[in-house]
């Protein structure tokens, strides 16, 4: 899902539970980051990814760090993540954030 907020920003907006509602391990992450390679071609240089966390019930740092890791040393200031209520996805953001040294850039506007 694309849209644009100003001429000049385009967010595509990626639902993570598309992969599934409860996100393990390392295979599975990456397998994950392969299969939105493509998608990841279409991004345009003005264009920023938020990601979106609605309905995901658990979140591992493995499947995270396989995921999400490479998408923020692609993307750094462009990947954004969408606020969440879910203590798995607090847990695994922190851990992540520790262990790479490399802040997550999160929207604090909750959106549905």
């Amino acid at each position: 899902m694309r849209f644009a907020i100003s001429p000049l920003l385009i967010i595509m907006k990626l639902q993570l539970v598309k992969f599934g509602t409860t996100l393990i391990s390392r295979e599975l992450g990456s397998e994950a980051f392969r299969a939105f390679q493509p998608t990841m071609r279409e991004l345009s240089e003005n264009e920023e990814l938020e990601i979106d966390f609605s309905g995901v019930l658990t979140l591992s740092p493995s499947w995270a760090d396989e995921f999400l890791t490479p998408l923020l040393n692609q993307l750094n200031d462009k990947l954004i993540l969408l606020p969440s209520d879910n203590l798995s996805v607090h847990a695994t953001l922190k851990i992540l954030q520790e262990a790479n040294k490399k802040e997550f850039k999160i929207n604090l506007l909750k959106q549905k």
